[in-house]
This record gives C-alpha cells, sequence and structure tokens, in this order.
C-alpha cells in the first residue's frame, strides 16, 4: 500500500471519527435541553400545585372516600371482580408515581420488595390466575411481609393525600385479593385443583403439611431472597456512584436511617450494633428476621377463615388509626412549618412609626429639590 493510501485511509478515519463525536456532542446537548424543558415544567407544575394545594386535597379527598366506598361496595357484591380491580389500581398508579416519584428523586424506592412481590402478583392473576402453587407464594407475600409491613411502618390511610393511599394500597389490595379467592370464591379456587385430580373440598390438601411448608414458606423466602441479592447489586454495586454524587436521592435504606438517627430510636441503636461501617449489613439482616417471622404466620392464616378474617379487620384498622394519627397529629405541625417558611420568605412589613419617618423623609428631599430648582 502506497503512502497516498494510507494518508487517505487516515484522513477517513478522522474525519468519520469527527463525525461520530459531533453526533455523540449533539445527542448530549439534545438530552441536556430535553432534561431542561422537562425540569422547568415540572417545577412549574410544583408551584401550580402548592398555590392551589388546599383545593388539590379537598378533590382528592373526595375522590378517595368515593373510591373506597365503591371498592367495600365490590367487595361485598362481586368479590369474585376484586382481582381485576386491583390489577387496574396498581397499572395506573404505580406508573404516575414512577413519574411523580423520578421528579422527586424517590424512584429507587420502586425496587422495594412490596413493587417486586405486586409484580408477580399482577402477572400471575392475569396471566395464570389457575396455577396453585404460584397463588401459594403470592398468598405468602401479601399475608406475610406486606401486611405486616403496613402494621410495622405505620401506613397512613389519608384520603386527601394521593401518595399515601396508594402506600396503603399496594399492601392492604393484595391481600384482601387473596383472601376473596381463598374463601369466597370456590368455583375459581376449586379450578386449581391439578388436572386428573377430583375437585376437593379443603384446598389444598389440608394434611400434607410439607406441602403447605414448602409453597407457603420455603419457595417464598427463597423468592425474597432472590430480591435481596438483585436489589443489592442494583443500588449498592451498579448505582453507587449515583448515590454518592447526589445525596438527595433516596432509598428506603437511606430515609429510613435518617428518620431513625433523627429519633434516636431502637432501630437505630440496633443496626448499630456492629459500628456504623456495617449499618446497612444489620438493615438487611434485619429486614431478613422480619420477613422469616412474618412469612412463617402465613401458614396458620392460610388453614384459618376466623383467623385471617382477624387479620383482615387489624390491617384495615390499624391503616385508618394511623390515618387519624397522621392528620390529629402531624399535619397541623405540617401546616404550622409551611405558614412560618412562607412568613419568612415575604418582606418584612414596616409599622407605622416607620412609615411616617419615611413620608417625612421623602416629603424632606422634595422640598430640597424643589429649592435647588428655583435657585
Amino acid at each position: 500500500m502506497s503512502s497516498n493510501e494510507e494518508s487517505m485511509d487516515d484522513s477517513n478515519g478522522q474525519s468519520f471519527g469527527k463525525v461520530k463525536q459531533r453526533f455523540k456532542d449533539r445527542s448530549q446537548k439534545t438530552k441536556e435541553k430535553t432534561k431542561q424543558i422537562l425540569s422547568k415544567q415540572a417545577d412549574k407544575i410544583a408551584k401550580r400545585a402548592e398555590e392551589h394545594e388546599r383545593f388539590i386535597n379537598k378533590v382528592t379527598h373526595l375522590m378517595g372516600v368515593l373510591g373506597f366506598g365503591a371498592f367495600c361496595f365490590i367487595l361485598g357484591a362481586r368479590p369474585q371482580d376484586v382481582r381485576y380491580v386491583y390489577c387496574l389500581f396498581y397499572v395506573i398508579f404505580v406508573p404516575l408515581r414512577w413519574i411523580y416519584y423520578r421528579y422527586k428523586k424517590w424512584h429507587y424506592y420502586l425496587l422495594d420488595f412490596c413493587y417486586y412481590a405486586n409484580n408477580i402478583f399482577v402477572v400471575t392473576l392475569l396471566l395464570f390466575p389457575t396455577n396453585e402453587k404460584l397463588f401459594m407464594v403470592c398468598f405468602s407475600f401479601a399475608e406475610g411481609p406486606l401486611a405486616w409491613a403496613l402494621i410495622v411502618w405505620r401506613c397512613s390511610l389519608v384520603f386527601s393525600s394521593v401518595d399515601k393511599i396508594v402506600s396503603v394500597f399496594i399492601h392492604l389490595l393484595p391481600g384482601l385479593v387473596f383472601f376473596t379467592i381463598r374463601w369466597w370464591d370456590p368455583e375459581f379456587f376449586g379450578a386449581m385443583h391439578p388436572e386428573g385430580t377430583p375437585a376437593r373440598a379443603s384446598w389444598p390438601y389440608k394434611e400434607n403439611q410439607s406441602y403447605l411448608w414448602t409453597w407457603l414458606f420455603w419457595v417464598p423466602l427463597a423468592a425474597y431472597f432472590l430480591w435481596q441479592v438483585l436489589y443489592y447489586l442494583i443500588v449498592d454495586v451498579l448505582r453507587r456512584q449515583r448515590f454518592l454524587r447526589d445525596p438527595e436521592v433516596m432509598t428506603s435504606y437511606r430515609e429510613l436511617s435518617k428518620k431513625a438517627k433523627k429519633a434516636n430510636n431502637i432501630w437505630w441503636r440496633v443496626s448499630g450494633l456492629l459500628g456504623d461501617q456495617n449499618r446497612l449489613f444489620m438493615y438487611i439482616l434485619l429486614q431478613a428476621v422480619f420477613t422469616l417471622a412474618t412469612t412463617a404466620l402465613t401458614v396458620p392464616i392460610f388453614l384459618s377463615y376466623k383467623l385471617h378474617v382477624v387479620f383482615q379487620v387489624l390491617k384495615v384498622s390499624a391503616s385508618i388509626w394511623n390515618g387519624g394519627n397522621f392528620m390529629l397529629d402531624v399535619m397541623p405541625r405540617q401546616v404550622i412549618l409551611k405558614e412560618e417558611k412562607k412568613k419568612s420568605k415575604m418582606p418584612p412589613v414596616p409599622n407605622q412609626n416607620d412609615q411616617t419617618s419615611l413620608q417625612e423623609s421623602a416629603t424632606d428631599t422634595n422640598n430640597a429639590s424643589e429649592t435647588v430648582q428655583s435657585e
């Protein structure tokens, strides 16, 4: 190959590299402009929402109460349709929550176990509704970690807050769905028995304890530990630098540790037993113990209708009680803090003496200017 051909190849390679770099620069500029436009629009929407916050809360409260009443009616009149109401609710509100959380830098909350479990619920109910083993795994998730998280983490049913309504429902509705299937829908329930076996009154076989413990305890635990490994790889390995660069990006561990440290409660003291550097490990360990204990409780709940009914009443009562505490104790403090912030941002209003002195000084200045002009 001659030197001219080599130089032509080099020039072609350089020109191709320049073109490629230009495309990269343009795409980067386009992304930055798009982000700026979206952030500006989000800021405008947030400001307008703050300006009309009281009206929005009233509308949300009205729609929340009506929606909850309609759900209770469906639960009593057509319990077989509750699962479709739940699926419709989830596919509408969870994507909207992701958009809102993405703006608030809370979107990593959607990697938590409750969303992992709810995704499995929706897939099972829509695609594999008569799969007996999947049903039992979903039952264990819904009436185990999710249900007890509703009580332990004090989820509040506040009808004026969409965020709190969604938080309660993603923990409460799955248990109600699987309760209706377990006890109030015998036709759907009977369709789950394996092919070639007669329909049975007690489902599944109560005398086969190993079968119950396998699909209500051991398999759900394996699915939980799979989620825990994936969560750790995503949040603490792949996205670690992202969290180090931006402390405003929140995860469930960050929020819980922040609140526990501020309150200096038992969770903060227990998580520090192995030192500050091992708090994340202690958090994972405590969560695993919580999941282990609550999953074991699903076996007696699955076998007893009375116990299951009492548990449903307990869950609903806890969320309503927490909602009352929030409205009577927390919301008034939040209103006071907002008013104080508004007052601190407003310019100080001069009193009457200050206004009089300002008027006198302005009059003196005008007289002096008129004297100079006459001279």
